[in-house]
């Protein structure tokens, strides 16, 4: 299968095939796979479904809760959130993204919910008894001045389709801002240009605005990392709400008031500097990505993040203690002791990663091999056991055209984000008594 144009398949597959270069038996071994598929779908969904299925309670509700749970908090001094809904009586929410309808790509992946949420909306429903002022951020002067006068900053400020999403022509959206060709024909979304960063607009409304009022928070909105390095230290508080959906406004509204105790972590590294990433040619029509990436391309080279990743705060405390690994059963076994040690129910993602520091050939410095999510009551202590089969630590041999498994030690790590700091370490020995 070749998405979403043809390229290298069609009648070049065709005449590869006929000059020997690629075999039938390649070819009928790949429709094989596609009709199994389809096959397995048509038996796994035969029964049909009504209309009334689409936008109903249930599925609303577990939109609201996939948002809640990957709310990722990355920053909170002074434990300025959760704001209290009794003392925080003026909020000024300030950002164009604040009041608008933002799910994210509007190409093949877009949905049409009957209704959205903003930010805005969501925090007038939550904060009832408090009186919320938004503010777009484009006269600097006028936010500064509201910024002094409320009880709270809340900035909601990232991307939209436009500056992300699926590159799509002849584009229905109002919002589109692009014309191409002779025949005026709208285009919408694509890469981000030039930075990983916020707009310059948006981080200099944070740098002069957030320091005026101890009480701010920035609400990024996104579908991948955002650079931080540069407005990090100018605000209190920073949450990470990705594209949160229908109900996405009361998903971070509540988030920041407290009814939610965010327990999201970071599916990615944010580095301290772009530079420390694969450096891409904006411009290019191919791309060859090597080896190393995220997390792993900056502990290969020794660098540090602004946020490692698997990271995420709570509104409480935890604690990872005695942490025990082992094999049995062709699996790689982490376990350790999870207690809640704060005074609020909450989540904890607990990770497992595996090293490599022993391999003769070249390997990452670890990797992440399994998580859980593990909900605590105040006071209250779990076990959690977290298994790797051995198939999961295999390097593939190009030589051999195989994937292979090292009889060596490896490291294995449990704890809650990537960073060493928060990890405890172990070490285990597979041995040719391993099913290899």
């Amino acid at each position: 299968m070749e998405m979403c144009h043809t390229k290298y398949f069609g009648e070049k597959l065709i005449e590869a095939v006929k000059n020997g270069q690629v075999s039938e038996e390649t070819i009928n071994k790949a429709a094989l796979r596609i009709v199994r598929t389809l096959l397995a779908f048509t038996e796994a969904d035969s029964k049909e479904y009504s209309k009334d299925l689409i936008g109903c309670k249930e599925h609303i509700n577990l939109a609201l809760e996939a948002a809640e749970k990957s709310m990722t908090l990355l920053k909170n001094d002074q434990n300025v959130l959760p704001f209290s809904k009794e003392k925080t009586k003026r909020i000024a929410v300030i950002g164009k993204l604040g009041n608008q309808e933002n799910i994210g790509d509007h190409g093949s992946s877009r949905v049409f919910p009957e209704y959205v949420v903003t930010p805005l909306e969501g925090i007038k429903r939550i904060a009832v008894n408090s009186e919320v002022i938004f503010n777009d951020g484009q006269d600097l002067l006028k936010a500064k001045e509201l910024a002094k006068t409320v009880d709270a900053v809340i900035f909601v400020v990232g991307y939209n389709h436009d500056d992300e999403g699926e590159f799509i022509e002849n584009a229905d959206d109002t919002n589109t801002s692009q014309i191409i060709g002779e025949g005026h024909r709208f285009a919408a979304g694509g890469d981000r240009k030039g930075s990983l960063g916020l707009k310059r607009d948006e981080i200099k409304l944070i740098k002069e605005v957030g320091p005026l009022n101890k009480n701010s928070v920035v609400v990024l909105i996104g579908g991948s990392m955002i650079m931080i390095e540069e407005w990090k230290n100018d605000v209190s508080a920073i949450l990470m709400a990705y594209y949160p959906g229908m109900e996405g406004g009361t998903a971070i509204a509540k988030t920041l008031f407290g009814d939610v105790n965010p327990g999201g972590k970071l599916p990615f590294v944010i580095p301290a500097h772009e530079s420390d990433l694969p450096q891409t040619d904006w411009e290019a029509t191919e791309i060859t990505y090597e080896y190393y990436h995220g997390y792993a391309k900056l502990e290969k080279e020794g660098k540090s993040p602004s946020l490692p990743f698997g990271f995420g705060l709570s509104y409480t405390t935890f604690s990872i203690s005695n942490a025990r690994f082992e094999v049995r059963n062709n699996q790689i076994i982490a376990s350790c002791e999870v207690e809640n040690t704060g005074n609020r129910e909450g989540d904890e993602v607990v990770q497992m990663y595996i090293g490599f520091s022993q391999s003769k050939v070249d390997r990452p410095v670890k990797v992440l091999r399994g998580f859980e999510r593990v909900s605590l009551k105040p006071g209250e202590k779990k076990v959690v056991s977290i298994a790797c089969p051995i198939e999961k630590i295999k390097w593939f041999n190009p030589d051999t055209n195989k994937w292979e498994l090292e009889m060596m030690d490896y490291e294995v790590y449990i704890g809650n984000s990537s960073d060493s700091k928060d990890l405890i370490a172990g070490k285990v020995s597979i041995g040719s008594h391993v099913n290899s």
